[in-house]
Parts: structure tokens; sequence; C-alpha cells
């Protein structure tokens, strides 16, 4: 097992892309573009959080995680395009975006 499955962190990254992933498939009327930037930022999230993982100085581990909370952000700023179309219920919405604001404050340490 690699340290990174460990991770609360890794793990709600995780679930929230399978979420996302979900949630993409089942919503076909959301603008390609948008699908695409979201699914990639979502799993950048969780790619980044195991690389910065397996990094030996603080210096390359805060790296990135850094990148992987401006994924969480880049998900946070599609989801409100998203429920701006209203391609998303406000419910739905509110759900994902309790997520990434979670996530945001895991990743950097700030909520365990």
């Amino acid at each position: 097992m690699f340290d990174f499955e460990n991770l609360d962190v890794y793990k709600k990254a995780k679930e929230s892309n399978k979420e996302i992933l979900k949630f993409l498939r089942e919503n076909k009327q959301i603008d390609s573009y948008i699908r695409d930037q979201i699914k990639r930022a979502s799993i950048s999230i969780v790619i980044n959080i195991a690389e910065g993982s397996g990094k030996f100085s603080k210096a390359d581990k805060r790296n990135f995680y850094t990148i992987s909370r401006g994924s969480v952000y880049e998900c946070a700023s599609l989801l409100e395009l998203i429920f701006e179309e209203n391609k998303i219920t406000k419910e739905w919405f509110a759900v994902f975006y309790q997520k990434f604001e979670t996530l945001s404050k895991i990743v950097i340490g700030t909520d365990k």
C-alpha cells in the first residue's frame, strides 16, 4: 500500500472525483468544454495529492498540495458556472461546494 492511500484528504478527493464523474455521466447537457475542464481538475486534485505525498522535502510536498488546492478552486468555480446555467440544482451545488470547501481546508492542513 502506498502512503497516500492512507491520507484522509486523498480518500475525500477520490470520493469527490467519483461523484463529479457520476454527475457528468448523468448530465450530458453541460457544455463539453466545461465538462472536460471539471473532469480534469477533479482528477488533478487526486493525483497531485498522491504525487506530493511521495516527495521527500517539505517544499516539494507543499508545491503539489498547492497545485491540488488550485484544482479544488477550479472545480468550485466551474460548479458556479454550471449552476448559473441552471444545469445543476441548488441542492446539488451546495453539496459539491461543501465537499470542495472541506477539501480546500484539509489539503493545506487547516482542517483535519
